[in-house]
């Protein structure tokens, strides 16, 4: 309000000069208002001036500084008048047109609900979002939005999950679902057990994100700070030095005025932040802008596949026992199991929980080995569960039970080995569902200009080449531990110069941080994946990522017009100048309006996009 109000008074000084000039020529009482004009609309201009040199930063404020004193000390006191004014009037177009550009990271701002309806003492209480506390059950009703991250307790409802993952098609959830704040309940209603309130949910973590990412500059965008740094007091040299040679004072100041840099220095943050802010909307966080400026210049990237090119949600298809029988089997199995985390011991547990018969029990001693399975004590017996590798280890012969590895194997099932300590008990067959949109996953890549796709994965080589072949990989490499992923990821960045890694960002944190740019996605929820990845995509669709890429080329491209149109624009002036066509005013109105001009043409990547549904 009152910067609106400082430049309408400004605006009626200004005028009120002209007219008065034009009516009257340089009266006192003209040149008076035309002083007062300039003050008016300068001080702000001088203190920023002032207060940038004592932290020995030369600006564009310094040069309109100093060319409106020497105005005002030759007499050009309209001269002086109008800079100052076009400069009040540029810097206020910027500030609106800026803030557009970073409307839709402000609108997740408002999506953060303000209370949330709690059950306390038998009664439900609406208490204000910050005094929610872990442990509470929340209850949501239709059109409301949740305000914690938790686990369904009781209920049945569709939640849209837009504010996070970018998707429109609301999701079902029922008991043991989890949920996110800044969700909407649509129809249906839900008891929630609050596992993260305020400060720590999901959504405040992408906030954060989002927030540090406009922070995070981009490669080109410090190369041009840095390059300014030393360009304006270059330009304040050079009109000194024009002045000594054509003693032309007007020259001079004028150079002084249409050599600013603004236009170029702001070219490159504005098409950054509408990049963020566009993908922020669509549940894709770059982490600063040399992450969205990197992902356009991707050429290979690598996929993990359990959990990445498929479901994550395995479930167990086929059991074979070597002794024991199958209820005993899922029993040391899924005791075995009960510590991990991976989706297959996941689904072997799940399996055992299934039979009401068998009792999961958690193991006296467990020790999991990297890349290769565990090793665990249970009713005072030792057993090992994994892969070829482990037995391998431990000197088990696997030539009894090959034919029956490599039957299942060749089906695209991922097959565990359990067994004592020497020798195999039983195989458990897995078989984990590839995602739907990934069979157009390695082609819509192609269509932006990706060169390989290669598929990373700790399987055995019969399913991860089963699985590769349908979805069309480039090439693919099986029976890999974490370090070694690290190692193909170093040797494709030798190979592509520029590499990305695809994962979960759990199992998947030493590739991410390797590869040029780490890319999580189906991160909703994960912490560790917000903090291993460059990129974090929180909807498991991998659709997204092709929409990420064209967007990242999009804004670098963005970019690219913003700086030639500068430059091309500072140029016509510089000619202008030395040939005495272009004069203090005109200079100034025609560098704010370029300054104007790059900052709406980075507005157009908000809607970029917006035609393309992404499900």
């Amino acid at each position: 309000m009152k910067k609106n109000f400082s430049l309408i008074f400004a605006s009626l000084l200004v005028v009120s000069s002209f007219i008065f000039n034009h009516l009257y020529g340089y009266t006192l009482a003209v040149i008076i208002l035309m002083v007062v004009s300039t003050l008016f609309a300068g001080w702000p201009i001088f203190k920023r001036a002032f207060g940038a040199l004592k932290f020995k930063i030369v600006g564009i404020e310094a040069l309109v500084t100093i060319a409106t004193t020497g105005a005002l000390i030759i007499g050009e006191y309209w001269e002086a008048a109008a800079v100052t004014y076009l400069f009040m009037l540029g810097s206020f177009l910027e500030a609106k047109t800026i803030e557009k550009t970073r409307h839709s990271i402000r609108a997740l701002l408002d999506l953060v609900p303000d209370t949330g309806r709690v059950i306390r003492d038998g009664k439900e209480v609406v208490v204000n979002f910050d005094e929610i506390e872990k442990g509470e059950k929340v209850v949501i009703k239709p059109g409301e939005r949740i305000a914690v991250d938790g686990f369904v307790l009781e209920g049945n409802a569709f939640v849209n999950q837009a504010t996070v993952t970018g998707e429109s098609i609301p999701v079902e959830k029922s008991i043991g679902s989890e949920v996110y704040s800044a969700t909407v309940l649509e129809s249906g209603y839900l008891i929630v057990e609050a596992t993260k309130v305020k400060g720590e949910t999901t959504f405040d973590r992408i906030l954060e994100l989002v927030e540090e990412a406009q922070d995070n500059k981009a490669t080109t965008q410090k190369f041009l700070e840095k390059f300014s740094r030393y360009y304006t007091p270059a330009i304040i040299v050079l009109s000194a030095s024009l002045f000594l040679i054509t003693r032309n004072i007007n020259l001079s100041l004028t150079l002084l005025v249409i050599a600013c840099p603004g236009a170029l220095v702001i070219s490159t943050p504005v098409s950054i932040v509408a990049g963020i802010g566009n993908g922020a909307k669509k549940g894709l966080l770059f982490k600063g802008g040399e992450a969205i400026e990197q992902l356009g210049t991707i050429r290979a990237i690598a996929f993990d596949k359990t959990g990445t090119v498929t479901e994550g949600k395995p479930v167990v298809v086929n059991l074979r026992s070597y002794g024991p029988t199958e209820q005993e089997l899922l029993h040391i199995a899924a005791s075995g199991e009960t510590y991990s985390e991976h989706p297959i011991a996941k689904a072997i547990v799940q399996r055992a929980e299934e039979d009401k018969s068998i009792k999961v029990v958690k193991p006296a001693h467990s020790e999991p080995i990297v890349g290769k399975g565990v090793a665990f004590s249970l009713d005072e017996k030792n057993y090992i569960i994994g892969n070829r590798a482990l037995f391998l280890e431990h000197n088990i012969n696997l030539a009894v039970i090959e034919k029956d590895l490599i039957e299942d194997e060749s089906k695209g099932y991922t097959v565990v080995i359990v067994g004592t300590t020497d020798k195999v008990i039983g195989l458990i067959s897995v078989a984990d569902t590839i995602r739907s949109e990934a069979e157009s996953l390695v082609s819509d890549l192609k269509k932006v200009g990706i060169r390989q796709a290669i598929m990373l994965t700790g399987d055995n080589p019969l399913t991860a080449k089963t699985i590769s072949e349908k979805l069309h990989f480039d090439d693919y490499k099986a029976a890999l531990l974490p370090e070694d992923k690290v190692d193909y990821i170093k040797e494709l960045s030798n190979r592509y110069k520029k590499v990305a890694m695809v994962g979960d960002g759990v199992n998947d944190a030493p590739a991410l941080a390797t590869a040029d740019l780490g890319i999580a996605i189906g991160s909703i929820g994960s912490d560790v994946a917000m903090e291993s990845a460059d990129i974090v995509i929180m909807s498991d669709k991998l659709n997204y990522l092709s929409y990420a890429i064209a967007l990242s080329r999009a804004t670098v491209r963005n970019m690219k017009q913003n700086i030639i149109f500068a430059l091309l624009v500072a140029a016509f002036l510089l000619m202008g100048v030395l040939i005495q066509k272009v004069d203090l005013a005109l200079g100034m109105l025609v560098h704010e309006l370029s300054v104007l001009l790059v900052i709406i043409n980075a507005i157009r990547l908000l809607n970029f996009g917006k035609k393309k549904r992404l499900s």
